[in-house]
């Protein structure tokens, strides 16, 4: 396991850090349909799940 997964044990941390350092979504070291892949993938992204997306400004 990397170093950067052992500083980050939250799965939301981890995929966020990896987005700020650069890197892409497809480095998700989880398996696809995983709880924790789209933990990360929340992180990546910056949004939360349990959230509707914001509605565009008119």
């Amino acid at each position: 396991m990397s170093e950067h997964l052992r500083r980050h044990p939250d799965p939301i941390d981890q995929g966020a850090q990896a987005r700020a350092h650069g890197r892409k979504r497809e480095c998700c070291p989880y398996p696809a349909g995983s709880e924790e892949r789209e933990a990360w993938l929340e992180g990546f992204m910056g949004i939360p799940r349990d959230r509707p997306r914001d509605l565009p400004l008119s």
